[in-house]
């Protein structure tokens, strides 16, 4: 059974609020937990909430809580910021990735509206008149790569029905 939606806002009541917080921290708990578990890797988690106890809630322990903090403060600054991105960074990520995207997109649709104006030149529709000789020329192109490619299949079948 699956759980309704929850609109995230903040819970007014008091006691249920209490309730939710110690649930979703549970939760978060046991998540690192797994995380540290399944991939073997060392991580903690720390939790405060001024509005429910005066203590920072930490996992495993404060103790190795401070020796993994150390630990990650002895590296150098390369190793660690090696995976860390500001939002400017991000965003210049996410554009040169939707940029590479686009730029796919448009070449697959050159090559299928090429191939569709070879498709319908063959089949008597005179749309070669409308091309330019940038067009041309790489219809040209596409025209001598299906050949060779017909050419080759012919060769591959005519050897396995000859043998």
């Amino acid at each position: 059974m699956s759980r309704k939606k929850i609109m995230l806002a903040y819970i007014t009541t008091d006691s249920a609020r209490k309730t939710t917080y110690k649930k979703r921290t549970k939760g978060l708990v046991k998540k690192v937990r797994e995380l540290t578990t399944l991939c073997g890797i060392q991580a903690f988690a720390v939790i405060n909430s001024p509005d429910f106890g005066s203590q920072a809630e930490v996992w495993p322990s404060l103790e190795d809580a401070r020796r993994l903090l150390s630990e990650f403060k002895k590296l150098p600054l390369s190793k660690q910021n090696n995976k860390m991105v500001n939002q400017e960074s991000f965003l210049e990520q996410s554009l040169a990735k939707a940029t590479q995207q686009l730029r796919k997109l448009r070449e697959e649709n050159r090559q299928k509206e090429l191939k569709e104006v070879m498709f319908g030149s063959l089949s008597g529709k005179g749309i070669l008149q409308s091309l330019n000789a940038m067009d041309l020329d790489e219809l040209g192109r596409l025209v001598k790569q299906n050949w060779t490619d017909i050419d080759d299949m012919v060769r591959v079948l005519t050897k396995a029905s000859g043998s």
